[in-house]
């Protein structure tokens, strides 16, 4: 079982079903569940960026395994004075369970966990997104009850952190992936090129022919926190992505609309697509609490 959970490739196949079916379970037992392996655990929850979801969802998420979440502002920690991620990391084991961290980059969480002796989660860095990621492939699979063989078209930024993790989630469940983009903002071809599954992922430049027979169509702000200074050019650049009606018409019959939020309005989403019938963006919302509880039971149970 995973000890840490810093992208996706840090869980395997099996373990990603063993989620699921946790999740399930958790979902379906929200309020009668009498499960709560987090019992006299304290789960410190480090935030260097804004955040709605995911901050909400796993401070209730502790809370109903039983836990006690511990908001830490990281702008207001030793660290932001200069304390060593080392030493931060080693402190924090003393008195926490668990750390959850958003923050900026990669390579903060690294190291976080290189020193930590407790499980530390991804809860968001620029690079990667892994827990919003096993939710959005956990939703797919409770409309599709499979995985493998399903087409899911990802419109904007190939190279957001978003990106980066479906692309690996995708490969490795056995999704079909199709990150259409402009030159830019398509993703790294080590990524597309990587054997790690039974799934694909490729980049297509045309929106249009890329959503053909898509089961699943998902989009994400085009600009990102720490982007903003780029703001005007991308949004220009990124204008031909947006996910409208013309653009679902040309997908399956079926297809379903997915975002992670927050949505800009009439950027990379309209409003007649995100309050369509098809629009699945606030299960796919509610799914974050209910993955998010799995992770931090499985990993807990694997202590």
């Amino acid at each position: 079982m995973f000890r840490n959970l810093l992208t996706v490739e840090d869980v395997s196949c099996e373990e990603l079903y063993k989620i699921f079916e946790l999740s399930a379970r958790l979902k379906r037992e929200r309020d009668c569940s009498g499960y709560f392996p987090l019992q006299g655990k304290s789960v410190g929850m480090i935030f260097a960026k804004s955040s709605t979801r995911t901050r909400v969802s796993f401070e209730v998420g502790i809370r109903e395994l039983g836990g006690s979440p511990l908001y830490l502002d990281q702008g207001k920690l030793q660290m932001e004075r200069g304390e060593s991620i080392a030493d931060t990391a080693r402190v924090l084991s003393r008195y926490l369970h668990a750390i959850v961290i958003r923050t900026y980059h990669q390579a903060e969480i690294v190291e976080l966990a290189k020193y930590a002796t407790i499980p530390v989660i991804n809860a968001l860095t620029n690079e990667y997104h892994p827990c919003q990621i096993l939710a959005d492939l956990f939703t797919v699979y409770e409309y599709s009850e499979k995985l493998e063989g399903v087409k899911l078209v990802f419109c904007g930024d190939g190279r957001s952190n978003v990106a980066n993790s479906l692309i690996t989630a995708c490969k490795m469940s056995g999704v079909n992936l199709v990150i259409t983009a402009p030159e830019g903002f398509n993703p790294a071809q080590s990524l597309l090129d990587a054997d790690i599954g039974a799934g694909t992922a490729v980049w297509e430049k045309d929106p249009l022919k890329a959503v053909e027979n898509a089961d699943y169509i998902y989009t994400d702000v085009w600009v990102s926190m720490g982007f903003e200074k780029e703001a005007e050019s991308r949004v220009k650049l990124l204008q031909p992505y947006q996910v409208n009606t013309e653009l679902v018409e040309a997908a399956s019959p079926d297809v379903k609309i997915l975002h992670c939020l927050p949505a800009h309005r009439g950027m990379e989403i309209t409003d007649a697509v995100m309050d369509s019938h098809r629009s699945i963006v606030f299960d796919q919302a509610e799914n974050r609490l209910h993955v998010q509880k799995a992770i931090l039971a499985l990993l807990f149970d694997n202590q």
